[in-house]
C-alpha cells in the first residue's frame, strides 16, 4: 500500500511532465510553431528584399536629382510630367 504523500508526489510529477510535454509540442517555440515561424521568416525576408530594392531605387533617384549635378533627362521628365510643360521643339504623342 502506498503512502498518500508518495502518491501525491507522483501525481504532481506526472502533471508537470504532461505540462512540459504539451508546451514542447504546442507552445510558442514548440514543434507545431516551427513551420509557422519558417513561413513568417520567408515572408519577412521577401519583404526585406522588396524594401531594399525600393530603397536602392529611391537612393538612385535622389542622387540623380542632386542640385549640384542633376541629370538633365530626369529633370526634363519631371517637368513634363508634374508641371505639364513642354519645349516648343518637343513632339507630343497622345496616349491611348
Amino acid at each position: 500500500m502506498r503512502l498518500p504523500r508518495e502518491s501525491l508526489t507522483q501525481t504532481m510529477a506526472l502533471i508537470v511532465l504532461l505540462v512540459l510535454g504539451a508546451l514542447a509540442l504546442a507552445g510558442p517555440s514548440g514543434l507545431l510553431a516551427w513551420s509557422e515561424n519558417a513561413h513568417a521568416l520567408e515572408r519577412n525576408q521577401q519583404e526585406i528584399a522588396r524594401l531594399s530594392a525600393l530603397r536602392d531605387h529611391l537612393h538612385n533617384r535622389v542622387e540623380r536629382l542632386d542640385p549640384r549635378h542633376a541629370d538633365p533627362d530626369l529633370v526634363g521628365e519631371l517637368l513634363h510630367r508634374d508641371l505639364n510643360v513642354a519645349h516648343p521643339d518637343d513632339l507630343i504623342l497622345p496616349s491611348k
